[in-house]
C-alpha cells in the first residue's frame, strides 16, 4: 500500500475538519459549486469522479474473463455475496439501524437518504483497493483480476436496476431518467474511456504502463480528498449540530463489511476453494466501490443529503475495518487449511 492508502482513514479524517472548517466561513462560495449542475449531474463533482474511477478502471483487464473457469467455486461464492447477500443484508440493516434503533438520535427529514446512501454503498462491488487486499493475503492474482473484471461488467447491468429494487423496497423513490445517467455518467463512459486509454498505455509496454500508473495514481486519491472536502463542507452545519451521526451510520456498515466477509470465507471453505482464493473472495465480497457510491449519491439527492454522507462514512472507514480482515484471514490460514483436508 502507498502512503495515501495506508493512511486513507486519516486522509478523510482532516478533510472532514478542513471540509466543516471552511463550509462554516465560505459557505456561499460551496453552495455556488454545488449549484454548477447540468441534467442533475455536478459537473466539478463529476470532473473528479473520473479523475477518481479511470486510474483505477485502468488496472482491469477485460481479457482476463476467460479465465473465469479456473476458479469457478471462488468466483461463484463471490459473486453470491456481491449480488445476492450484500445489497440485501445493508437494506436489511439500514432498515434496523436506521429506521428504527437509531432513528429518535438521528434528523427524522434525513432518515430515508441515510438508508439509501447505504444501499447505494453496497450495491457496487470494489473494484481497485481488492487489489491491494489481494495482495496483502498472497490471493491468486489471476483469480483477484477476473473476479473484478467479472464484477465491473455485471455492474454496467445489474448497478442501476438493483439501487432501483432496493429503494423502492425502503419506499424511496428514485426517478429512473437520474440514475441512468449516473450509471452512464459514472460507469460506462470511464470504463470504454480507461479501456481505451489501457491500450494506448500498453503500446509502450509493460514497463511502460506501470510508470504511467505510478504516475497518475496520487492524482485519484487528491481528486477523492477533494471530493471530500466539498462534501462536508455543505455536510458541515448537519455534522457540528449532531456530530453522533458519523457513528452511528458506521455500525451498519461496519457490521455488514464483517458479516458478508465472514460468510464468503466460510463457504469457501465448505466448498474446498484453497486458501490463496477464498480470501480474496472474501475481501472483495465485503469490500465497496465507494467513489461510485459517493458520485450517485451526489447525483440521486444532491451533495447536502443524508445518503451523501452515508456513502462517505464508508470511505471513513474502509480502510481500517479492510485491514482487520486482512488480519483475520491472515491468522486464520492455519485453520482454514485444516478444514479442507
Amino acid at each position: 500500500m502507498n502512503l495515501f492508502e495506508r493512511y486513507l482513514t486519516l486522509w478523510v479524517g482532516l478533510c472532514i475538519g478542513i471540509g466543516v472548517l471552511l463550509g462554516q466561513f465560505l459557505p456561499s462560495v460551496f453552495h455556488a459549486i454545488a449549484a454548477l449542475e447540468v441534467a442533475k449531474v455536478n459537473l466539478p463533482v463529476g470532473v473528479l469522479v473520473w479523475v477518481m474511477i479511470i486510474p483505477m478502471l485502468l488496472r482491469i483487464d477485460f481479457g482476463a474473463l476467460h479465465q473465469v473457469k479456473q476458479h469457478l467455486r471462488g468466483i461463484g461464492v463471490t459473486l453470491f455475496i456481491n449480488w445476492g447477500v450484500k445489497p440485501f443484508s445493508m437494506a436489511f440493516l439500514g432498515w434496523l439501524f436506521i429506521r428504527h434503533l437509531f432513528a429518535d438520535y438521528l434528523p427524522a427529514d434525513q432518515i430515508d437518504s441515510y438508508i439509501a446512501g447505504l444501499i447505494l454503498l453496497a450495491a457496487a462491488p470494489c473494484t481497485a483497493m481488492v487489489f491491494v487486499w489481494s495482495n496483502l493475503v498472497k490471493g491468486d492474482p489471476y483469480f483477484t483480476l477476473s473476479q473484478v473484471a467479472l464484477n465491473d461488467t455485471i455492474m454496467i447491468f445489474a448497478f442501476a436496476p438493483l439501487v432501483a429494487l432496493l429503494l423502492g423496497m425502503a419506499s424511496i423513490t428514485v426517478p429512473w431518467d437520474t440514475l441512468l445517467m449516473s450509471v452512464l455518467f459514472y460507469i460506462v463512459i470511464p470504463v470504454i474511456l480507461a479501456q481505451g486509454l489501457r491500450r494506448v498505455l500498453f503500446q509502450r509496454g509493460e514497463a511502460g504502463f506501470q510508470s504511467a500508473m505510478t504516475c497518475i495514481a496520487p492524482y485519484s486519491m487528491g481528486a477523492l480528498l477533494l471530493t471530500l472536502v466539498l462534501l462536508f463542507a455543505l455536510q458541515g452545519n448537519a455534522i457540528v449540530a449532531q456530530p453522533l451521526i458519523i457513528a452511528l451510520l458506521a455500525v451498519p456498515i461496519l457490521i455488514q463489511v464483517l458479516f458478508n466477509s465472514g460468510l464468503a470465507y466460510w463457504l469457501n471453505r465448505r466448498l474446498g476453494v484453497v486458501h490463496c482464493v477464498a480470501a480474496p473472495s472474501a475481501l472483495i465480497g465485503a469490500s465497496n466501490f465507494f467513489e461510485l457510491a459517493v458520485a450517485t449519491a451526489i447525483s440521486l439527492f444532491g451533495f447536502e443529503s443524508g445518503a451523501a454522507l452515508a456513502t462517505v462514512v464508508g470511505v471513513l472507514i474502509e480502510v481500517p475495518v479492510m485491514l482487520l480482515v486482512v488480519k483475520i484471514a491472515n491468522e486464520s490460514k492455519a485453520w482454514y487449511n485444516d478444514g479442507l483436508r
